[in-house]
């Protein structure tokens, strides 16, 4: 889902303006759609601006046939000259005055969305949603809300009775039929995800721009661009169009948690009741996750939907910068939102927030990705470049917010040194637990450790302690433990469901190297991935061991 509101973007030195100024092509006023409803500006196919009834006639009479006297004339008391002149540089500093050397914006179908989303849009779904108003209108009943809510929570019961199979199902390799079949019905539920979002929003009488593809932070995804919702008059109608995706994978969830009771009473097919284990929890995670209001998804525009404040997570994040910079370095700061009180904290959960998603991945999919070479260290290399990329300019923005600010200048010297001294302290001073992941192979009474090239050989010594894991999509089961036995790798060929958590594909096998283990305990399975304790490296080292030296290995 996509909703924006744009701000009125001020320049420090507008251009003149034009004797007789009309709106740029793509510029359109929306009148209300009902009385209390606000009157809307939209340019291009994304942007909204809010303004007053007055501002609205001017831009509509602003055709390039009156100059700013016919103008004032034609809008009649109140409006002046002054007015009228400051009116026309303010939507000409928003970019909604035609302007002969600027380019009109194409409305292309490839487009890139900072700082890390690129959308196709595949169909125009406005006239293919209209036609399903009367079928949402049957379903925008209490009694179908009640029925949903029910389904959700019956899902939920359901996995907590199955809890041990439950667990099982998160932990356990899946196969390759299953991972396809899992990875087809979530995408088909993200798509309804989306589609939900553009049929409330065309049941309250808006118009869905955009469906498509997208790469959101590099994940594939669907999304619905319903940023027409901000012409429909009540708060609580854009909640419900932000929070109908929700609302539908709770509901697919509770459908899943359903099924599998059934399927697991039968006992004809455990395969299938693990599968919709995997959906129901898959789906229940996708929800909670989008009603996080500290990312732009579904709950943060719900949130900011129901308080009418436009871009309340980028205006916190700055008051919370300027929080942290007055602290840190001193001077003068203007709040973005001063009746918010709130607003500060809030930012500073947003700003930390995608910290704590990324640490969460890289401790559900780090390992594998590193047991499977060069591909998963490029994976995880460009993805904590870019997060160092991201610190970086917040620290730039945290100092010119101080410039800004007029702190002192050794002050700020002060701190910046005294912060980066910090992190060279950490890195050099503080040392960390470091493992050497790769997978093992079971067969014959024999026990290997097999790694690709990649792999930190040189940490793996005899003598080292190893966990020997069973994976799955999210959860990891210790099958045994194991002792180093050597110090020589030899060459040979491992089957790639020794890195990868699915079963099935022995016969595929990779190139790699080995070396034997010593077992203290029966080995509860034939491959998975193993954990060699390294001992402890100093926290730069870790991070070169981990994200450089794989480069060169």
């Amino acid at each position: 889902m996509r909703l924006t509101l744009n701000r009125p973007r001020e320049d420090t030195a507008p251009a003149p303006l034009p004797e007789c100024p009309r709106l740029a092509p793509d510029v359109r006023v929306h009148q209300p759609i009902e009385e209390g409803a606000p009157w809307l500006v939209q340019s291009g196919s994304q942007r909204y601006l809010r303004v007053t009834a007055g501002m609205a006639r001017l831009l509509t009479l602003a055709d390039g046939t009156r100059n700013r006297e016919e103008l004032a004339k034609e809008l009649g008391a109140p409006w002046t000259v002054e007015l009228v002149g400051e009116g026309l540089l303010r939507a000409q500093r928003t970019r909604l005055l035609e302007d002969p050397d600027r380019e009109p914006v194409k409305d292309r179908r490839l487009t890139f969305v900072p700082p890390l989303t690129v959308q196709l849009t595949l169909v125009r779904p406005e006239r293919m949603l209209s036609r399903f108003r009367p079928l949402t209108a049957r379903l925008a009943r209490r009694g179908w809300a009640v029925a949903g809510a029910v389904l959700a929570a019956a899902g939920l019961l359901c996995l907590a009775v199955q809890a041990p199979a439950t667990m099982n199902a998160l932990s356990s390799p899946i196969s390759m039929s299953a991972l396809v079949a899992l990875m087809i019905a979530t995408y088909c539920g993200t798509m309804l995800h989306e589609l939900s979002h553009g049929l409330v929003l065309s049941h309250y009488g808006g118009r869905p721009s955009r469906m498509g593809f997208m790469l959101f932070y590099l994940t594939p995804a669907f999304f619905c661009d319903v940023s027409d919702g901000w012409r429909l008059p009540r708060n609580h109608q854009r909640v419900r169009v932000a929070l109908a995706g929700i609302a539908t994978q709770a509901v697919l969830a509770g459908l899943a948690g359903i099924a599998s009771v059934v399927v697991a009473a039968t006992g004809d097919n455990p395969a299938l009741r693990d599968l919709l284990l995997l959906l129901a929890v898959t789906n229940y995670i996708s929800g909670v996750f989008n009603a996080v209001p500290l990312v732009k998804l579904d709950g943060y525009l719900a949130l900011m939907s129901h308080l009418d404040i436009s871009h309340l997570r980028d205006r916190s994040m700055t008051d919370a910068r300027r929080l942290v910079a007055r602290l840190l370095f001193g001077g003068r700061y203007k709040r973005e939102l001063p009746e918010v009180g709130w607003a500060p904290l809030f930012g500073l959960a947003c700003m930390l927030f995608p910290l704590y998603v990324v640490s969460m991945a890289f401790a559900l999919w780090g390992s594998i990705l590193e047991s499977t070479g060069l591909v998963g260290a490029v994976v995880v290399s460009v993805a904590i470049g870019y997060l160092l990329l991201r610190l970086y300019a917040a620290a730039l923005n945290l100092n010119a917010e101080a410039r800004t600010a007029g702190a002192s200048p050794w002050r700020r010297a002060t701190v910046s040194a005294v912060g980066i001294a910090a992190v060279a302290w950490i890195m050099w001073g503080v040392s960390v637990p470091y493992n050497v992941t790769g997978g093992f192979v079971h067969a014959e009474g024999r026990t290997v450790f097999v790694s690709t090239g990649a792999t930190d050989r040189e940490a793996v010594v005899p003598g080292a302690e190893v966990r020997l894991l069973s994976g799955g999509i999210a959860l990891q089961q210790q099958m045994g433990t194991a002792r180093v036995a050597s110090a020589d790798f030899a060459d040979l060929s491992a089957p790639i469901s020794a890195f990868v958590p699915v079963k099935g594909l022995d016969p595929v096998r990779v190139p790699a190297s080995g070396i034997p283990l010593d077992t203290g305990s029966p080995v509860r399975a034939t491959t998975g991935q193993a954990v060699v304790s390294a001992g402890e490296r100093r926290l730069g080292d870790w991070l070169y061991l981990k994200y450089l030296a794989s480069f060169w290995r």
